[in-house]
């Protein structure tokens, strides 16, 4: 989160006790977990490059069995290394790692215990931001909302962070694999880190077209019908190369 900016390790390196702040939790990591890492942070460090974040303003994890990796608190994402594994159980109890898990962590858990969710990316996108400011569902501008399920809607704010957002999410989750978070940025999620991934940029797309399109004085978007987005869904999950 962007509220939360100080990098532990620098508290970890300073001495005079701060080590015992951040004791190690649980077992080494395993050879998936490693690699699952890896993936993790090249998809921050991407959120980043591509935009969708800033700063720390979003966070990604990443399910390995019952073990979630997740992004740790106000750590930049340029800074973090293969040392810096971070993981929870399905309870959210610290299993890997010294870094305290990302502050968003209800919401990451809350998708994984309800969907067959492997990977979950939250930013703070800009386009995505404002239109959750300005709807409660973003229209449908274009056809690649049926790969998000639908009609893309925006759960009611909540503080960050608590309960009650994670609940509201998964309400507007609900048959979706992504929505917007009101006044707050975006949640999607995927089989794996790069469709989680793609299912953001795409919703960030989208919404920056919405805007666009709107802007023009005199004249009103055209919308696509639940049915037109439903049919582009279906041909949707038959889309790319076959395995």
């Amino acid at each position: 989160m962007a509220e939360e900016q100080q990098d532990p390790r620098d508290a970890r390196d300073a001495g005079d006790g701060a080590q015992d702040a951040f004791e190690s939790w649980g077992r080494s990591v395993r050879a998936e977990e490693a690699d699952a890492w890896s993936h993790l942070v090249d998809t921050a460090r991407r959120t980043v490059l591509d935009g969708l974040v800033v700063g720390t303003s979003g966070n990604v994890s990443v399910r390995v069995g019952d073990t979630v990796l997740v992004t740790p608190s106000g750590v930049p994402y340029d800074r973090l290394t293969p040392d810096d594994v971070t993981g929870v159980d399905l309870d959210g109890r610290q299993v890997l790692g010294t870094l305290r898990p990302t502050s968003e962590l209800p919401m990451h858990l809350a998708v994984y215990r309800s969907t067959d969710a492997h990977a979950v990316v939250h930013t703070h996108a800009v386009h995505a931001t404002a239109v959750s400011t300005l709807v409660p569902e973003l229209p449908a501008i274009h056809y690649m909302s049926g790969a998000l399920g639908g009609a893309v809607r925006v759960a009611p704010y909540a503080t960050y962070g608590t309960a009650e957002l994670a609940e509201n999410m998964l309400h507007a989750l609900a048959d979706r694999s992504a929505c917007l978070l009101q006044n707050h940025g975006t949640m999607a999620y995927g089989a794996s880190l790069s469709q989680a991934y793609d299912r953001t940029a795409q919703l960030e797309w989208m919404c920056h077209l919405w805007l666009t399109a709107r802007s023009v004085p005199g004249l009103t978007p055209n919308l696509l019908t639940e049915e037109q987005v439903a049919e582009a869904g279906e041909r949707l999950r038959g889309y790319g190369q076959r395995a």
